[in-house]
């Protein structure tokens, strides 16, 4: 049971409480960029592979994708904050790990702990948001945390770069371990475990399909992108969708299911996730995309071509509690999907890149597209958390989360793919990487022919997110002030 919403103690907890989530999301931030950052460094420095740097990235995002809804379910078991905590505890002490490797392998393996972590905070972190705010107020709330990605995104270019310049990219992730063991210890101590448990059994069975699908097939899609399609990476490519085949029947039968398909019978929450999907899904490739674009036909090093993200993520960062606040008073379908056409307008001013367009444009790019999913996520996050049953936030919380990462996780293969159409394979993962020289003549022009292709598949998946996000319905929360989740006053 929530304290008075107004009473001076109430609004004390909810300060130090969002304090705290914020640490999480603006680490994890920080990590993101940073690392894309230093992995050139970092492939040299470790006399690694180009395919290993790549996984570097990968096993990350993978192991997030896997464990979403899973750790959410912890946290309905066992204690949301139990779990936020015990993900900033491994985050951190895999960020040591990752700090001390002294190779590739190392590296990716403990990434992959700190991937485990990471899933601990993104799960249930929303769940903690929605234990702790009103419906009424929870779009702020998850707009101040997307104001904090936004810092830790900026934070993340600058820091990593100085690092990777001045000092050793060892340093990306040494700068995790004292903001992580602070957070451990201020998570313990001031935040209140405010959710009722739920007993529920972990699907195992769900876990080890789902990561035997992605992971085949992103070891394949990375495989032919690299070396050309043969007999033995499709054989690959084909088990990873046999895998995800058996991953939909095991689903369909599982007594307590990997993904709760129950949630998406509110048309709510159905219509938003799926919006999440598609937008990280058309997103992300475009980031990679303008990257390589500037690493490559434009010949800029990875931290000049980071540079030119920043105006993007500042104003993204300023608008985020703002849209969330809207979304609040008026509901998330007209605020996420005004979000979605801005990212739409953002995409198609990358699309008319070329060889000598002014990097002006590049920065107009950034702006809408920031300016967008600044506007989309909160109000999205909320819609999702506004209609998720009070004793299922983790769940639904880490659900949200699968749905967006699987997106990313998909959208990192389109990028590859449609680069290693356009220009020699080898080529195209060494600009992605920054250890590459720029390319110019016919290479350069059938880098951006493909790259344009992309855009616009890219703005057809937006388009999808928009309409999901228009056609979710008027949620009840927009109806009156006066209206309180039952039971959370």
């Amino acid at each position: 049971m929530l304290e008075a919403p107004h009473s001076p103690k109430e609004k004390k907890y909810r300060t130090v409480a969002i304090v705290i989530i914020m640490l999480g999301v603006t680490m994890s931030a920080i990590d993101t960029t940073a690392v894309v950052l230093g992995l050139p460094v970092m492939k040299q420095d470790l006399n690694t592979d180009i395919l290993s740097m790549i996984w570097v990235l990968l096993a990350y995002l993978l192991i997030i994708t896997i464990l979403g809804t899973q750790v959410g379910k912890l946290g309905d078991m066992f204690g949301r904050v139990r779990m936020y905590n015990l993900g900033f505890a491994l985050f951190t002490f895999g960020s040591l790990l990752c700090g001390l490797s002294q190779d590739g392998t190392q590296l990716i393996a403990f990434r992959v702990l700190q991937g485990v972590g990471g899933a601990f905070i993104s799960s249930n972190s929303g769940a903690i948001i929605a234990d702790t705010f009103h419906q009424r107020e929870r779009g702020k709330a998850f707009g101040i945390t997307g104001m904090g990605w936004s810092i830790g995104a900026v934070l993340g270019i600058l820091v990593g770069g100085f690092f990777v310049t001045f000092l050793t990219w060892r340093y990306i992730f040494f700068i995790n371990i004292p903001i992580g063991i602070f957070a451990t210890i201020a998570g313990y101590y001031l935040l209140q475990e405010r959710s009722p448990r739920k007993r529920q059994t972990i699907d195992l069975g769900g876990i080890v399909l789902m990561g035997t699908s992605l992971l085949l097939i992103l070891v394949a899609i990375t495989d032919i992108t690299g070396s050309g399609l043969t007999t033995e990476y499709g054989i690959e490519f084909v088990a990873g969708l046999v895998a995800l085949i058996a991953f939909f029947l095991w689903e369909r039968y599982a007594s307590n299911p990997f993904l709760d398909f129950s949630l998406f019978r509110d048309r709510i929450f159905r219509s938003s996730s799926l919006a999440a999907f598609f937008q990280a899904l058309a997103s992300y490739a475009v980031i990679f995309l303008v990257i390589m674009y500037l690493q490559g036909p434009r010949g800029m090093t990875p931290w000049d071509a980071s540079l030119l993200l920043i105006p993007g993520y500042v104003l993204g960062g300023l608008i985020a509690p703002f849209s969330g606040r809207l979304s609040d008073y008026k509901g998330a379908r007209v605020i996420a999907s005004l979000g979605l056409l801005l990212q739409i307008c953002g995409i198609l001013v990358y699309s008319t890149l070329a060889l000598d367009t002014s990097v002006l444009i590049v920065v107009l790019g950034s702006v809408l597209s920031g300016a967008g999913t600044s506007t989309f996520f909160p109000a999205n996050t909320s819609a999702v958390m506004a209609n998720a049953p009070p004793h299922s936030y983790g769940i639904s919380a880490g659900l949200l989360r699968t749905m967006s990462n699987l997106g990313m996780v998909c959208s990192f293969a389109v990028a590859i793919f449609f680069a290693s159409i356009a220009i020699p394979r080898d080529l195209a993962f060494q600009i992605f990487l920054g250890v590459g020289e720029g390319i110019s003549g016919p290479l350069a022009t059938a880098f951006i022919d493909g790259m344009r292709s992309a855009m616009l598949v890219s703005i057809l998946l937006l388009m999808v997110a928009f309409v999901l996000s228009i056609l979710r319905g008027k949620e009840k929360r927009a109806m009156g002030h006066e209206k309180r989740d039952k039971g959370h006053v």
